[in-house]
């Protein structure tokens, strides 16, 4: 079982930049596909940003270049940073890890992400 733990989510002004975490309990970024999601109110969850262990990595076309995501090994921890960001963005940001992610095996509690005009 592996549990997952975001920080770093709040309220940001429109153009600002976050830094989000997600710790693992274990080893999983070599063996699991490791990714972002984010629901906004009344939307359904997506996934956004994901990356694999051989180093290849998926954006949806809505944060390409302005999120990136990486991983630190020895920390078990997982990054999303967030700059330029929208109001469009605001949303709970999930990290997840699966086999594949269309169906993760393991999702983080989620974190607020607030981007005010």
């Amino acid at each position: 079982q592996v549990q997952l733990v975001e920080s770093g989510g709040g309220l940001v002004q429109a153009g600002g930049s976050l830094r989000l975490s997600c710790a693992a309990s274990a080893r999983t970024f070599n063996t699991y596909v490791m990714g972002w999601f984010r629901q906004a109110p009344g939307k359904e969850r997506r996934l956004i940003i994901a990356t694999t262990w051989s180093g290849n990595t998926y954006y949806t076309d809505s944060v390409k270049g302005r999120f990136t995501i990486s991983t630190d090994n020895a920390k078990n921890t997982m990054y999303l940073q967030m700059n330029s960001l929208r109001p469009e963005d605001t949303a709970v940001y999930y990290c997840a890890a699966g086999l594949n992610l269309d169906k993760p095996n393991y999702w983080g509690q989620g974190t607020q992400v607030t981007v005010s005009s």
